[in-house]
């Protein structure tokens, strides 16, 4: 049994992408004068990323096997007894994150090929998406704090890059500019709880810092009754809930769709969204030493599951349905983060991967398939059209309302009885949402399925279609009737979709009640004994999937299906007549709870009045006028007053001293 890996081998798995985005960024743009063309572009970033897959699964496979890795290959610097170091932690939960990351960016970079084969800037997009898999590799491979800050801002780097990808497009301009300043909130919280660590357990490494935890949990912050471990872990998750869109930092990711369609699934499928729930599960081991931060978490992911997803049935964008549908899905795995169900959600994390990548890259399909159309409501009777992104798409549907059998069924069913057994304070609310949830996500998810795959065929109806080219410059035939996509983008559809169907069958048990995350994930089962009650249940994959049959969340889903079905292909006057009588509520929602005007109108306008007022009180006024200008002033006049006496007459200078010497004389008479 191989019980060591070999560093070079783990190096190489990161700088392969990374070769390849250099060759292609560099060479293959103006900056390098174009050198190479787009075939060799994507032949280069293709083969750096299908190097480190397969490396990734051979790793995943020495794990399997007993293997570990946890060592330190660059020191940095050292300031006082702080190491800043590069190295790699390899456990299972590592190579799993490896292999998804790594197999998902595959399919993205072949889907890319098709999708994006007209454009400009071709050969600066997949350098792109390749930087973008080697930060999210540094990231989850860290054994350290700091390298993981690294990855954590390069993801948030580069998928500002992506999603401005069209830089003359000022929707896309606002739309990067939003994601990148929301995070930086998050990112905020998130440094001040490394800074934390670094404070008071003196180390940024993960073992070590692991190690004295329980000395972290006997302190208070200083000046404060509050337990310093509360704060540490709220600070960390509050950058969780930026770089994984949770409630109220969620507002970035709706927006990131002015991206193309292949950066949705690689950052808000599979990647990037996914790095804060990682991040909470990696950091375990001082989560469970606050119920209040645990709570928090359960809260937060509550709200995001339910009502991010109600934002859902209101789209008629195809991406941003998917979009809406990642936020929902995101406080699933947050909720179960909550309910100390870290190995739930890292599952959940998995299968969403690969059946959230298929809807995304399916929806991409479509949008090629209707000629750069995206509105839902002027598709229709597609299946014909395009029998594998339908029956691909179909699947990835499945998996997402958690069908018996399927992977998201067995990840999500799990989330749900977690809830269900765990005895904190906020698991009843959270219990309520994550079922209400169920119907919720059913019916968005089949009511754009029904809209574009099924019915009476709309697109010749739309009054915006789009001909020939459309505004990014996709060239396609000039016919309106829709069409099935190359295989460059239907091959990644098929490969993701097998996984979307048979990954969770496989791994649930290992993954969950076996010793997949053994060492690796830690709880307290004494006082969070939610795995161990779940354990007692379970009697395999089968005996679930035949028991969910007769449970609330199947007939919760299933009744999410029928009344789409019934409201978009049975009688379609249903939706208007909701639509008249709910108005408000349907403002409400069309206004995304008006959380974009908070921020522009209060937030944003509050900190432009601060500023301003610093800069004409603080800046202008003080610094400026009262330090800088008024000190030169009080020099001016001083010297103006020193310079008389200074004549050059030899007879005043002389007066002067006899003065002087006078005034000394009856000075020390008078103390006499």
């Amino acid at each position: 049994m191989s019980q060591t890996l070999n560093a070079s081998t783990l190096l190489a798995v990161p700088l392969a992408p990374l070769v390849g985005s250099a060759l292609a960024g560099i060479f293959g743009t103006q900056f390098g004068g174009n050198w190479i063309g787009r075939r060799l572009s994507h032949t280069l970033t293709i083969l750096g990323v299908l190097v480190a897959f397969i490396l990734s699964a051979m790793t995943l496979k020495s794990v399997i096997d007993g293997a570990r890795f946890n060592e330190t290959l660059y020191t940095w610097m050292v300031v006082g007894g702080l190491k800043m170091e590069v190295g790699f932690l390899i456990d299972s939960l590592t190579a799993m994150m490896m292999c998804v990351v790594t197999f998902v960016s595959l399919m993205v970079h072949i889907y890319t090929i098709g999708y994006m084969a007209e454009e400009d800037g071709y050969q600066r997009f997949f350098s792109y998406i390749s930087l973008f898999t080697f930060s999210m590799l540094m990231l989850v491979m860290s054994n350290n704090m700091l390298q993981l800050f690294f990855g954590w801002e390069a993801v948030g780097l580069v998928s500002y890059l992506l999603i401005g990808f069209y830089y003359k497009k000022p929707t896309a301009i606002a739309a990067n500019m939003k994601a990148f300043l929301v995070n930086r909130v998050g990112d905020f919280g998130f440094i001040l709880g490394i800074g934390l660590i670094v404070a008071y357990a003196g180390t940024l490494n993960y073992t070590e810092a692991f190690a004295k935890a329980d000395e972290l949990a006997k302190l208070n912050l200083p000046g404060t009754d509050w337990m310093l471990i509360t704060v540490i872990c709220i600070c960390l998750f509050i950058g969780a809930m930026g770089k994984s869109a949770q409630f109220p930092l969620h507002v970035w990711l709706p927006d990131s769709m002015e991206g193309p369609t292949p950066i949705s699934a690689l950052i808000h499928a599979a990647t990037m969204v996914t790095a804060g729930i990682f991040m909470v599960a990696r950091m375990s081991p001082l989560f469970e030493l606050s119920d209040t931060a645990l709570s928090f978490m359960m809260v937060i992911g509550a709200i995001t599951a339910l009502f991010m997803g109600f934002l859902g049935i209101i789209q008629n964008d195809i991406k941003r349905v998917v979009a809406y549908s990642t936020l929902s899905q995101l406080g699933y795995m947050t909720v179960a983060l909550g309910a100390s169900a870290y190995s739930v959600a890292v599952f959940h994390l998995m299968t969403h991967a690969f059946f959230k990548a298929l809807l995304f890259l399916g929806a991409g399909s479509v949008i090629m398939g209707m000629h750069h159309n995206q509105d839902i409501r002027w598709m229709g009777g597609v299946r014909k059209y395009m029998p594998i992104t339908w029956i691909t798409s179909l699947l990835g549907s499945l998996a997402l309302i958690g069908t018996p059998f399927f992977s998201g069924f067995y990840s999500k069913d799990s989330i749900i009885e977690a809830v269900h057994e765990s005895h904190l304070a906020a698991a009843g609310f959270a219990n309520f949402a994550v079922l209400a949830g169920v119907f919720v996500t059913a019916f968005y998810s089949f009511r754009m399925y029904f809209l574009v795959f099924h019915g009476k065929e709309r697109y010749d109806q739309n009054p915006d279609a789009h001909h020939g080219h459309d505004d990014h410059g996709h060239g396609h035939d000039d016919h309106h009737e829709p069409h099935e996509s190359p295989w460059v983008v239907t091959v990644p559809l098929v490969l993701l979709a097998i996984p979307s169907v048979v990954i969770g069958f496989m791994a649930i048990e290992p993954m969950l009640y076996g010793e997949f995350f053994k060492d690796v994930i830690f709880v307290n089962a004494e006082k969070h004994p939610v795995m161990e009650e779940m354990a007692e249940m379970f009697h395999g994959p089968v005996a679930m999937a035949v028991h969910a049959l007769s449970t609330a969340p199947f007939w919760l889903a299933l009744a999410g299906v029928v009344v789409s079905w019934y409201m978009y292909l049975v009688n379609p006057k249903v939706p208007a007549f909701f639509a008249r009588v709910l108005r408000p509520v349907i403002v409400i929602l069309e206004n995304k709870y008006f959380l974009d005007w908070i921020n522009e109108n209060i937030l944003a306008r509050g900190a432009r009045l601060l500023g301003s007022g610093l800069w004409k009180v603080g800046d202008r006024a003080l610094i400026d006028g009262l330090v800088v200008n008024g000190s030169w002033k009080v020099v001016g006049l001083i010297s103006g007053a020193v310079r008389r006496f200074q004549s050059g007459y030899l007879y005043h200078y002389a007066l002067v001293m006899i003065l002087g010497v006078f005034a000394l004389m009856t000075y020390f008479v008078w103390l006499a």
